[in-house]
């Protein structure tokens, strides 16, 4: 897969004519994630000066069902590499904009 088709999906999920279900969106996100930064909380330098301003945990609290739900979607994709996340979250906007339209 192409990084042009990548970016092409990620602009026409943008376009959909209805709104995807909420587990749609979590996969669209998860793998959009997967395949733009890699394995949740990779974290690294910038992770390492956060946590000495806050103190950080990797999973968002406890009411955030939101950030936790996004969390757990993204990070039940680690190990997965990036080549194949984009063309999992190509395949899943191809599969969204023939069931809603763009």
């Amino acid at each position: 897969m192409s990084e042009a088709a990548f970016q092409k999906a990620a602009e026409e999920v943008k376009q959909l004519k209805s709104q995807p279900t909420d587990q749609e969106m979590l996969d669209v996100y998860s793998h959009y994630k997967q395949a733009t930064v890699g394995d949740v909380n990779t974290g690294g330098a910038h992770k390492l000066i956060l946590l000495l301003i806050l103190p950080l945990s990797d999973r968002p609290g406890m009411l955030d069902f939101k950030g936790k739900a996004k969390w757990d979607a993204w990070n039940a994709l680690k190990g997965m590499s990036k080549e194949d996340a984009m063309k999992a979250y190509i395949a899943k906007v191809e599969e969204l904009k023939g069931k809603y339209g763009i």
